[in-house]
């Protein structure tokens, strides 16, 4: 990601083909380590190809990515699984819990000292 990440900074800034020197020097800048192997599979794979469509192709590859509701999948399946034959099961509502935030208060609570007298000078 690293490497994705230099190479973006130098195509926003302006370098419309990045080689692996220019790559090498933004990970260097901040401490990153660079490696030559990684850098030139990157640039070979993206070698004559306009990022914006890099970046297109790679958002849908992404949605087809399964997140979220594969375990409520995996549950409904189960059952249809094992050979029981009978009526899907149905599905129970799902319930939506509020959680309610506390809010936070600008007050800063102090301990108390009831044995010491503060007094300031006027």
């Amino acid at each position: 990601m690293k490497i994705v990440a230099a190479y973006l900074l130098a195509v926003l800034g302006g370098n419309p083909n990045p080689s692996a020197d220019d790559i090498r020097s933004i990970l260097q800048s901040v401490g990153a380590e660079a490696e030559d192997k990684r850098i030139n599979h990157f640039l070979a794979e993206v070698k004559g190809k306009d990022i914006t469509e890099v970046i297109a192709a790679g958002r849908e590859k992404f949605a087809s990515v399964p997140s979220g509701g594969s375990v409520a999948a995996i549950g409904v399946a189960a059952p249809g699984s094992g050979g029981a034959g009978g009526a899907p099961a149905a599905e129970e509502p799902k319930k939506e819990e509020k959680v309610e935030e506390k809010e936070e208060s600008d007050e800063v609570k102090l301990p108390v000292f009831p044995s010491r007298k503060f007094s300031f000078p006027t």
